[in-house]
């Protein structure tokens, strides 16, 4: 069963797993992000660990940072940012039940939150699959990131 829960020093033995070269172009290590919200003292964002059957699987950050404002004019979203999963349990649908589980998680500790928000490579093709498939809509919108253009991809609720 999939779960999600707020970051805690000891999950951290669990996402601190190695990324691909190719996954590395699209998506930050939980060791990067977690040292990005330390370096800039973030009280904006908020690590979020992803739990199969209680043990640390994957990880991602909300950031409700000005950054969400490239993708969005809602004062009241969310950016969801850094997900990633174990290589080791990569194939198992963890990525995409965290998505579904992330709306519940997010309306459940955020009330005023009303929106979440993405930027996805043009390239990340099954990370593109997953977010259509757990209801997030692709807008016009493209910004360009580190490793090129990304599509803009929102869910509202």
């Amino acid at each position: 069963m999939i779960s999600l829960a707020f970051f805690k020093k000891e999950d951290f033995f669990g996402v601190n797993y190695t990324l691909d070269e190719e996954q590395k172009q699209y998506t930050s290590t939980a060791e990067k992000a977690l040292q990005r919200i330390k370096d800039k003292n973030d009280s904006k964002a908020f690590a979020v660990t992803v739990f199969e059957d209680k043990k640390p699987a994957g990880f991602f950050v909300l950031d409700f940072g000005d950054d969400k404002f490239e993708l969005t004019d809602n004062k009241n979203s969310v950016l969801l940012r850094s997900l990633s999963v174990n290589p080791e349990l990569q194939g198992k649908g963890i990525g995409k039940a965290a998505m579904q589980k992330a709306d519940d998680f997010v309306k459940l500790n955020f009330p005023q939150c009303d929106e979440i928000v993405l930027a996805v490579n043009h390239k990340n093709h099954s990370a593109y699959h997953v977010y259509l498939k757990t209801g997030y809509i692709k807008h016009e919108k493209t910004i360009i990131g580190r490793s090129g253009p990304q599509y803009v991809m929102s869910k509202k609720f």
